[in-house]
């Protein structure tokens, strides 16, 4: 038999003693006051209660259960503090139907769940394929209006607070293209617009005002993707099933190296990336593709396959925390409204995360602080 020894209680604001409102019971098999649980495990354990924790050990991931459902919080490595992301992912636009989307959707990142509506762009658009972040600040560039129509306006969001977007100012051209930032600067490469666009252009995300150009790129696509690290900037895919990779310091204007190949061609695709680790999602030309491709960003080279989406899907978007990578919308057998999500750091297939607020193709996503 254990003894337990008080010589003092005291409430939390330590203004007198506890109230203990439901009673406690140390000792007999329906004690009130009873340790979460912690489970490690590939599977989900059975009979959880409000406060037990869970660490998948097949997908690196650690899951607390709250209000009566597991909640999955950041793994053990933590995040890994992105200068162009952060734990809060923002979805802009997109297409519901025929109709053009002005809605602006968030979700965190960190903790699977379904998306809420932020506020309205200043214009309506779809595949944008271009969004970046300094972390405060994200910038949706360009995109579509209408099935012949391109757009030049660049809409800007303060990520942690919610509303309406605010006009930052104009692309170089109007265009659908890919988009990577180093969290100071940000790029906008390849398009269409009457024809392919070969341009870069630039951005300083701190300071609104017109794009500036910044040099070419390797091969005339439109609908790429981007990724980024805290140096370079790296743009794969696009029409033509394009498999070309090609890159940029993102601080020195000039023109692109090419960089690789991916391990297929990917079109439309989405691009997400870590400090170290971009991935390439989605894409396809008669039919969607569900492989998502990595590389290392620092180091040219052909990319590798990472594992597989939970549904073939072309024309989606991707963004990221730092830690996790999540890839939304876009059209498989059908248009999705469906978000997924992997470790960027750990190999494997991705699992479900939730959902946006209505079907959604050609959508364009960023990420940055919560608060």
């Amino acid at each position: 038999m254990s003894e337990i020894k008080v010589s003092k209680l005291t409430n939390r604001a330590g203004t007198g003693a506890p109230n203990f409102s439901q009673g406690v019971k140390i000792s007999g098999t329906a004690s009130t006051l009873l340790a979460p649980t912690r489970t490690e495990s590939a599977t989900e354990p059975t009979s959880p209660a409000n406060g037990d924790t869970w660490y998948d050990t097949d997908n690196d991931t650690y899951d607390v259960y709250v209000d009566d459902e597991w909640k999955r919080f950041l793994g053990a490595g933590g995040g890994s503090g992105i200068a162009w992301g952060g734990e809060r992912g923002v979805v802009f636009g997109g297409r519901s139907g025929s109709t053009r989307l002005n809605r602006i959707q968030y979700y965190a990142i960190p903790t699977t769940g379904n998306a809420s509506d932020f506020g309205d762009l200043t214009v309506a658009r779809d595949r944008s394929g271009g969004a970046v972040s300094n972390s405060t600040r994200a910038v949706c560039m360009a995109g579509a209006n209408s099935s012949s129509a391109r757009v030049n306006v660049m809409d800007y969001i303060t990520v942690s607070t919610t509303g309406n977007a605010t006009d930052f100012g104009d692309c170089t051209q109007s265009r659908q293209g890919a988009s990577a930032s180093d969290g100071s600067r940000g790029l906008r490469a390849k398009g269409y617009h009457q024809d392919y666009i070969t341009t870069i252009e630039y951005i300083t995300i701190a300071t609104t005002g017109n794009a500036t150009n910044f040099g070419t790129v390797t091969n005339s696509v439109f609908a790429p993707a981007g990724v980024s690290d805290a140096t370079y900037g790296v743009f794969g895919g696009g029409s033509g099933n394009s498999n070309v990779m090609d890159y940029v310091t993102i601080q020195t204007t000039g023109n692109a190296t090419d960089f690789g190949d991916l391990t297929e061609g990917r079109f439309p695709s989405g691009g997400c990336s870590d400090a170290t680790r971009g991935l390439f999602w989605t894409g396809g030309s008669t039919s969607s593709k569900n492989v998502i491709d990595y590389i290392t960003i620092a180091t040219t080279g052909n990319a590798t396959d990472f594992g597989d989406m939970t549904v073939s899907r072309a024309h989606g978007s991707a963004n990221s925390d730092g830690t996790y990578g999540t890839c939304m919308g876009g059209e498989g057998s059908s248009v999705l409204n469906s978000i997924e999500y992997v470790t960027i750091q750990t190999t494997g297939n991705s699992a479900d995360f939730g959902d946006l607020l209505e079907v959604n193709n050609y959508p364009t996503a960023s990420s940055g602080a919560a608060s």
